[in-house]
């Protein structure tokens, strides 16, 4: 028997998600404003004003970016929030009379989330969108064999084309795999400038 659980890692906290509810841009907009608070604003005795606007999540759920910006401390940026399934547990095997046994096998779904500071994901998102216009050749030339690898931070970018007008990025950050459509990233990229420029 196979059971499903869904749960939510950030910063080592452990929070439950309803099975009734797939990851969306909705959920990760709910669940970065206490990212935002605990991990970027921190202790408040008083109170701080926050804005936080969703600007795409990805077709497979697997990546969203939010922009933020702290009213007072004049500090903004882009927090990813990433999603992945991981699976635990067993497969099942043979005993010695002949009979299966089976084990339980887990998937958790974990979601959690990145911060990067305004400067840095104004370079990050500038990197990838030169990259893919300086590169457009080669990237077209063999679809899903052609890669361009680099590291930012903490995260491993590649980026590839699979099929006319679908460009791809992959973010590997903290054993999450997230998969970054080419018009999602665009999209991103567009709303974050005009966020920034509010």
């Amino acid at each position: 028997m196979k059971k499903i659980f869904f749960i939510l890692i950030i910063s080592g906290t452990v929070y439950s998600q309803s099975a009734s509810k797939e990851y969306s841009k909705e959920i990760a907009l709910y669940q970065a404003k206490f990212f935002i608070s605990k991990t970027i604003i921190g202790d408040e005795p008083d109170y701080q004003k926050f804005i936080i606007d969703p600007l795409a999540g990805s077709k497979s759920s697997e990546l969203s970016s939010i922009y933020y910006e702290i009213i007072d401390g004049e500090k903004k940026g882009l927090v990813f929030g990433f999603y992945d399934e991981f699976t635990q547990g067993s497969s099942s095997s043979s005993v010695a009379d002949g009979s299966q046994q089976s084990t339980t096998v887990y998937t958790n779904k974990e979601f959690a989330f990145k911060n990067i500071d305004y400067q840095d994901a104004e370079i990050l998102l500038d990197k990838i969108e030169q990259i893919i216009e300086d590169e457009k050749k080669f990237l077209s030339a063999d679809d899903n064999e052609n890669n361009i690898y680099f590291t930012f931070d903490d995260m491993i970018v590649i980026i590839y084309r699979e099929g006319a007008f679908a460009g791809r990025i992959r973010i590997e950050w903290n054993g999450f795999d997230a998969e970054w459509e080419n018009t999602a990233f665009r999209r991103t990229k567009r709303r974050f400038k005009k966020a920034s420029e509010n």
